[in-house]
């Protein structure tokens, strides 16, 4: 294995033009063998980055930062990983380090869904900023391939084409992280307010009640009603029935097939 003078592995089929960091993720790539201090290592780093990101908010997150975590000088870090955007892709990897257990035999598929996607909604409640990273792509580190194949061997009792579990997971996972962000946008509000969840909502339904009026506005005005009287449900009552909901769907589309589109 040799890499070039900008860092990308080359040699090996499927590895040409990975990143640094991602070979060394990956294993295909040893630590630089000389520069930096030996204690230094691509797991330190990844680990001082996720302390800093646990304690101070991802927009903390920088390489001067995590260097000073370190104890190292922040050019050191570069020979283990190219940019803080790669960085960032490596934090979220390590943030699912714990994997989800395979199907198991003759284990229906709809339950083996729902609790890859609790699994995965646990993770991002327990690592909120993970959220906040952008996406850069579909899975392609270590420990988000194994979740990307645990979900979709969890479809492989739907008989769908393989392409059509790739779009059942996105949706599965697109609502997961849904749930995920709006928790954490929620949380975040909740700080900035002083005010728990239970609070902020009453008093959301009490003003909205005072603004709206019942004939402009019916359908709002008796769920305000209800919600004024009858105990909310809980986030986790919620995310069910949105899952749920998905599960349903994937299980019309395997049983008879993609309805067509309607022609305009």
């Amino acid at each position: 294995m040799r890499s070039s003078e900008k860092g990308k592995v080359v040699g090996g089929e499927g590895r040409q033009g990975l990143s640094l960091g991602l070979a060394t993720a990956w294993g295909v790539k040893d630590r630089p063998g000389k520069g930096p201090k030996p204690g230094l290592s691509l797991e330190r780093i990844v680990a001082a980055a996720v302390q800093v990101a646990e304690t101070e908010g991802l927009s903390a997150v920088s390489m001067g930062r995590v260097a000073t975590v370190l104890g190292a000088g922040t050019m050191a870090l570069y020979r283990y990983v190219e940019s803080k955007e790669e960085l960032l892709m490596l934090m979220m990897d390590a943030a699912f380090c714990e994997h989800p257990p395979p199907p198991a035999p003759e284990e229906p598929w709809q339950v083996a869904v729902e609790r890859w996607a609790r699994q995965h909604l646990a993770v991002l409640r327990k690592h909120p900023w993970v959220v906040r990273i952008p996406l850069g792509g579909p899975p392609i580190t270590p420990n988000q391939v194994v979740w990307f194949e645990r979900g979709l061997s969890s479809l492989s009792g739907t008989g769908l084409p393989e392409m059509a579990k790739l779009d059942a997971l996105a949706l599965v996972n697109g609502w997961v992280r849904h749930e995920a962000m709006l928790e954490a946008d929620l949380r975040e509000a909740e700080r900035r307010s002083g005010r728990g969840a239970a609070e902020a909502s009453a008093s959301y339904w009490r003003t909205l009640g005072g603004l709206i009026d019942a004939q402009r506005f019916p359908t709002i005005s008796a769920l305000v009603a209800a919600a004024t009287t009858d105990a909310m449900e809980d986030d986790n009552a919620q995310f069910t029935f949105g899952l749920e909901r998905i599960l349903d769907g994937i299980a019309q589309v395997a049983e008879h097939g993609r309805p067509r589109r309607r022609m305009r």
